[in-house]
Order: C-alpha cells, then sequence, then structure tokens
C-alpha cells in the first residue's frame, strides 16, 4: 500500500476500481467502502487515498444529476 491509512468515515478513491466511497470497516486487509449517496458497500484491498475536494465534488454533482432525473443512486 502507498503508506496511507484511512480511519472510518474518511472519503477515499479506490485506484482498484476508480471510484470514490466512505470508508465503513476493515476486516483484516480489505476495507469496505459505501458510494457518497448511500447503497451497496464493496471490499478492495486498495490501494487507497485520500479523495480531493475536486473528486468529492464530482461525486456529489454525479449523485444530485441521477436524484433530478429520478436515477437511485
Amino acid at each position: 500500500m502507498n503508506g496511507y491509512s484511512p480511519q472510518i468515515g474518511d472519503v477515499v478513491w479506490d485506484e482498484v476500481t476508480r471510484r470514490i466511497g466512505r470508508v465503513m470497516d476493515r476486516v483484516s486487509a480489505r476495507w469496505q467502502l459505501r458510494p457518497l449517496g448511500g447503497g451497496r458497500e464493496w471490499d478492495t484491498s486498495g490501494p487507497l487515498r485520500p479523495a480531493s475536494a475536486a473528486e468529492q465534488l464530482s461525486a456529489g454533482v454525479s449523485l444530485a444529476n441521477a436524484r433530478s432525473r429520478g436515477d437511485s443512486p
């Protein structure tokens, strides 16, 4: 890993799946992440890094657009 060890609740970028998510738990060497708008968690072994402000904003805009279209996150 890159030396970064996220805490529960941190918003991170999963470099394997190329998705942004909130850290929900850690089980052994795997992290459990959930999309920012809620939804199904996914497991990853990383590497993870803190999500930038721009990445968090982009994820929020995507979520708002999906909701305005009536799509569920």
